[in-house]
């Protein structure tokens, strides 16, 4: 059954280790800082409701797999004692997976925002 006083305390400790990752992880205020700039041009520019949920998914999937990566590596390090190289595989495996988002989120900003701007074909 749902309980209110549950839930409340389980969004505030999702809201904790979102801070957390926020203030240990320069990476992920990085993507946080490029979203938050997405979204304001989302805000000025007029754009579709698909190019929003476009930009939108691609923004929420960069973030994720930054959170997911701060898990590995977290978990990882619990490891040191005992590193083995798959240990340091997984991190840069982790990474990738990130910069790879991250590269196709790019794409998709840069396909979907610079029409707007008046800078490349329109697409339209």
């Amino acid at each position: 059954m749902f309980s209110l006083p549950h839930f409340s305390k389980s969004v505030l400790h999702a809201w904790h280790g979102l801070v957390r990752v926020a203030r240990e992880e320069q990476s992920f205020r990085i993507q946080l800082l490029a979203g938050i700039a997405v979204a304001v041009l989302m805000s000025v520019l007029d754009l579709s409701g698909l190019e929003r949920a476009f930009l939108v998914l691609a923004i929420t999937l960069v973030l994720v797999l930054e959170l997911v990566n701060s898990i590995f590596e977290r978990v990882a390090d619990l490891m040191k004692p005992r590193i083995h190289q798959y240990v340091a595989d997984i991190k840069d495996i982790m990474a990738a997976a990130v910069l790879v988002a991250s590269i196709g989120a790019a794409i998709i900003g840069i396909l979907i925002i610079l029409p707007h701007l008046g800078i490349g074909p329109s697409g339209r």
